[in-house]
């Protein structure tokens, strides 16, 4: 793993590059987001991890709920960490919590709950086998968000070359597109499944692999597609591993990295995975392209992100963190 800069350090970088507002990173009281055309949204990733986190969660749901400005929360994935199991009864129950916010929530799968699921740990599941029963769970209404308030959303199982990958999902919000983008750690699945009982199946993994990059660099191609036709004033990527220069993510990294030049105005690229909260501008060297990375393994602290379409950037965003009980 790279070595990471410390927040403070992140946070004045992106200062320095205009891409966050005096003041970011320090608490700020609720109703203190922008009053123009943009809006609120709150960011989580790697959570929760363990039955501690699990526990504190609904806090963080009702930290969230009475921010008068949030208005959608995105989750980059690991909704369990890599050595509890992959049950169908976790899952349900984490599908449940998260469906206690009451915004919409919009979620992209990470490696814990399926990749890594070979783990004796972890159960020794079929990771394939796992990925449908979290399309199952975390997306059992396709076109459509959980939360106590959902909202439609468009999905790739419409198209009918891709109709696996439900999770894949766009839409539109204080003109910007998000597109949810599945790319996951554990090198995007490239990993053998060393604990899975009879050993790794590679002709299997090769071919989910394959298959999920073709569908998402299709999708992130229509993201950009749909950006530019409705002249939309940014884009934001979620996925949960940051797609670095390897095997598993270099496809990937260079179409997000080609497509944001061609684009020309600010892309957000979001991740999780690495539990270390970073902002890096100018990621891969395109000055338009900012990579944040969310809070991980953590159930107390979370990312205010704010849209402006007015505004050079675009996004801002701040750390809150759930006030003690």
């Amino acid at each position: 793993m790279r070595r990471k800069m410390l927040a403070s350090l992140a946070v004045g970088s992106a200062l320095a590059a205009g891409l966050l507002p005096a003041g970011a990173g320090q608490a700020a009281g609720p109703g203190s987001g922008p009053t123009g055309p943009g809006f609120t949204f709150a960011l989580l990733g790697d959570t929760p991890y363990g039955d501690d986190q699990r526990a504190a969660f609904p806090a963080l749901v009702d930290t969230i709920d009475t921010d008068p400005d949030v208005r959608l929360v995105l989750h980059a994935g690991d909704v369990k960490n890599g050595s509890s199991t992959c049950d169908d009864a976790r899952f349900a129950d984490l599908a449940a919590l998260f469906g206690t916010f009451d915004d919409p929530f919009v979620l992209t799968p990470g490696d814990n709950e399926w990749t890594d699921c070979h783990r004796t740990a972890a159960g020794g599941y079929l990771p394939t086998e796992r990925l449908e029963a979290v399309r199952e769970v975390f997306f059992p209404d396709p076109g459509k968000t959980l939360g106590q308030h959902p909202m439609p959303v468009f999905t790739q199982a419409r198209d009918a070359a891709h109709q696996a990958y439900v999770e894949n999902v766009r839409f539109t919000e204080g003109r910007v597109v998000f597109a949810a983008v599945h790319v996951v750690g554990s090198e995007n699945d490239l990993e053998p499944w060393a604990q899975l009982p009879g050993g790794d199946q590679p002709t299997v993994r090769l071919a989910e692999f394959e298959a999920r990059k073709a569908a998402a660099l299709d999708w992130i191609d229509g993201a950009f597609e749909t950006a530019d036709r409705t002249r939309a004033a940014g884009v934001l990527l979620l996925m949960q591993a940051e797609p670095l220069d390897t095997p598993g993510f270099a496809e990937i990294r260079q179409r997000i990295v080609d497509q944001t030049r061609a684009y020309g105005k600010p892309v957000l690229l979001v991740h999780g995975d690495e539990h270390v909260y970073e902002v890096e501008p100018a990621y891969a060297g395109v000055a338009n392209l900012t990579r944040l990375e969310t809070f991980g393994s953590t159930a107390a602290t979370w990312l205010r992100v704010t849209v402006d379409p007015t505004a050079p950037g675009v996004f801002s965003w701040e750390p809150r963190t759930v006030p003690a009980s």
